[in-house]
């Protein structure tokens, strides 16, 4: 049979071990929310403050290596393709065009085609403007645009600004 002193020896460590308990489960807790506060304090700070600093300007070639209605292939290191066309001569920016050439209807690949002054999708018949807005097909139906690059010429070469991160990552966001 339990004394009397046993009894009490049991009831005194049952109000430490509660206390203990608290005092652990109430500092987890408290560094979950610390953790997760400070997670969504950094994904705020890098969406509203992200300015260019995902992009890089790539060398894609110089302006006297491409002819008047040439178009150039370029693949990022992210591996979206570009398409860069000489428009009209000369060796400034407007010059130039820098495109996606995944069409944006269904991914198909698009060339520039300088006879018709357009880049063409094959899959739908969709083409686009020098611009890369959609002028006929599927993509125009749905008011759709082939991604455009920032492009800047300095003394003959040109530089492509590229996204250091997937498009289609940052078209779902």
């Amino acid at each position: 049979m339990p004394s009397d002193r046993d009894a009490s020896v049991g009831s005194a460590e049952l109000p430490e071990r509660r206390d203990f308990l608290k005092l652990a489960s109430t500092i987890t807790m408290s560094g979950g929310m610390l953790a997760s506060y400070g997670t969504f304090a950094a994904m705020a700070v890098r969406y509203l403050y992200s300015g260019d600093s995902d992009s890089v300007w790539q060398f894609v070639g110089t302006t006297h290596e491409m002819r008047l209605g040439e178009a150039r292939s370029y693949t990022c290191p992210s591996g979206e393709k570009v398409v860069i066309a000489r428009r009209t001569p000369g060796d400034s920016e407007d010059c130039f065009a820098a495109l996606s050439s995944t069409c944006p209807h269904l991914g198909c690949q698009v060339h520039w085609e300088q006879q018709n002054k357009r880049f063409f999708c094959p899959c739908h018949n969709g083409a686009f403007d020098e611009q890369g807005t959609a002028i006929s097909g599927p993509p125009a139906q749905a008011r759709q645009a082939l991604v455009r690059f920032s492009l800047k010429v300095e003394k003959g070469l040109i530089y492509v600004l590229i996204p250091s991160q997937s498009l289609s990552i940052a078209r779902e966001s």
